[in-house]
């Protein structure tokens, strides 16, 4: 499927893809493939103010019916799968197996918020108090904001999206600078479904603002907009969460990821290598759950580190859209640098590198490929703390658990984090409230490719944001507690004497 093909299958035409003045480049070898319009800082306020009437409008239609609208949604979606999938590819750099899956993560959050839509569950809670009801209810919180990475271009916000809109809310959507082409194609899709849903939906229940840092931060300043849904980086989680703590806004903060393997003596180490090797690779080490660090047991490190290395010389690199390729480019060439800085650095402190070059300058000289680098630290650095987005993979060799677990969670983020072991005690050790200090803790499966039904996200400087399964959906509700009388009294808690019968 070509570029023109991938538009016109999107609804992109001529006027949305190439007469705006942001450039869009194609980090799979530097080719602008779109300059896109801008919204100004009027029309900003503009599209918040109408997301506050669609919002009142929608709050009051039934959730099995905004449910409906997901529904058709995720129909859309799974029509249009192959050529989203493409396009992701083609503006993010991820391979094209990596975008249908990231689509299919789309259609998944669809499904879930249909159910979700029949289930927005309170409680009736015991009062104390004779002939009394007490009773707990969920109510929708306004428009939702999202600011989206380029990493992953449309999941996080269908993750959120699917959510807010059947607990009746609307959504602003901020995407990255780097990836805008996507979230127009996203835009287009929703519309089609509203099309088909009916006139019960108001305009402007899901718009998109195009624009850089400042268009983003006008959004997270304003008041109308009561929840932002921030995925970045951690220096720009604390920008955004701070932001809105002052205007007394709710932050959902999904931001770095610093993951590490634990591979015990007892693992299966055919499926470790499996784990590691995809989730060090996989999107050229552009994931927040990307594999970072690995604390390989002395038993078995001589057995699991050298395959590995085979590995890294042999994967496949290239164009993202060829079916063959296991590994896409790096973004641009700034996080390039960045990724020689911090090999640098662990040269310095006498780590043995394995891969890290820049390859394909000659086919691709606009664009930044690069080969996984494997970095074993057998110096006296016995971890590493700050994450490098990108395909760098530290190697640790350990002895004692309680020691791995504590060099794995001795870092400022606390996203996702894995152990390979077939010793029921060390797999309930590391789960336990003495072990993994992260936001998702797996056993015998690697750090990335979460589902959908969990509730996703992290502790420390991951923000502790959850987003898409479990009861996530709560983060875009206010909860209201209603204590009902149904007596000839009235009769007050904890049994207070209040007489004012001589009034």
């Amino acid at each position: 499927m070509d570029m023109k093909q991938i538009y016109r299958q999107l609804g992109l035409d001529d006027n949305t893809v190439n007469q705006g003045g942001m450039t869009v480049i194609s980090p799979t070898d530097g080719a602008v493939i779109g300059a896109v319009k801008t919204h100004n800082s009027a029309e900003i306020e503009s599209i918040i103010n109408n997301s506050q009437v669609a919002f009142k409008q929608w709050r009051d239609v039934p959730a099995p019916r905004r449910g409906e609208l997901i529904r058709l949604l995720g129909n859309i979606l799974r029509e249009k799968k192959e050529a989203l999938g493409s396009l992701v590819s083609l503006e993010s750099g991820k391979i094209y197996q990596e975008g249908l899956g990231e689509v299919q993560e789309m259609i998944d959050i669809c499904d879930f918020a249909v159910g979700l839509s029949r289930q927005l569950y309170g409680l009736t809670i015991a009062s104390e108090r004779p002939s009394h009801k007490m009773r707990e209810y969920w109510q929708p919180m306004g428009p939702i904001g999202i600011i989206s990475a380029f990493n992953f271009p449309v999941a996080v916000w269908a993750w959120n999206t699917a959510l807010a809109i059947v607990c009746g809310n609307s959504v602003i959507w901020k995407p990255s600078e780097k990836t805008p082409l996507t979230a127009l194609a996203c835009q287009n899709i929703f519309a089609q479904a509203l099309v088909e849903f009916g006139s019960d939906a108001p305009a402007n229940l899901s718009q998109v603002i195009i624009g850089d840092r400042a268009a983003g931060e006008q959004m997270v300043l304003n008041k109308k907009v009561p929840v932002i849904s921030a995925t970045g980086s951690t220096a720009m989680g604390r920008i955004v969460g701070t932001q809105v703590a002052q205007r007394f806004g709710r932050s959902l903060l999904e931001l770095g990821g610093n993951n590490a393997i634990i591979v015990a003596p007892s693992a299966d180490l055919s499926i470790a290598f499996q784990g590691i090797f995809f989730g060090a690779v996989g999107t050229c080490g552009q994931r927040c759950t990307t594999t970072r660090r690995i604390f390989v047991h002395a038993d078995v490190y001589d057995e699991l580190v050298p395959k590995l290395k085979h590995a890294y010389g042999q994967v496949k690199i290239g164009d993202p859209l060829d079916e063959n390729v296991l590994m896409g480019p790096l973004i641009d060439a700034d996080a390039f640098d960045k990724m020689q800085l911090a090999l640098t650095t662990a040269r310095q402190n006498g780590g043995d590198i394995v891969g890290g070059e820049r390859i394909l300058t000659e086919q691709y000289p606009e664009a930044y490929y690069v080969k996984p680098a494997l970095v074993e630290m057998q110096g006296s650095v016995d971890n590493i703390r700050e994450e490098t987005f990108a395909p760098i993979l530290y190697v640790f060799k350990y002895t004692d658990l309680d020691d791995a677990i504590n060099r794995q969670n001795d870092v400022p983020q606390g996203l996702s984090s894995a152990i390979f072991t077939r010793d029921v005690l060390e797999a309930e050790i590391f789960t336990s409230e003495s072990g993994s200090d992260c936001g998702i803790a797996n056993v015998n499966i690697g750090t990335s490719g979460a589902e959908i039904g969990g509730a996703f996200g992290g502790e420390k400087e991951t923000g502790g944001g959850r987003e898409s399964g479990s009861d996530a959906w709560k983060v875009y509700m206010r909860r209201m507690t209603s204590t009902l009388n149904y007596s000839k009294e009235l009769p007050l808690a904890q049994g207070i004497k209040f007489d004012f019968s001589s009034l």
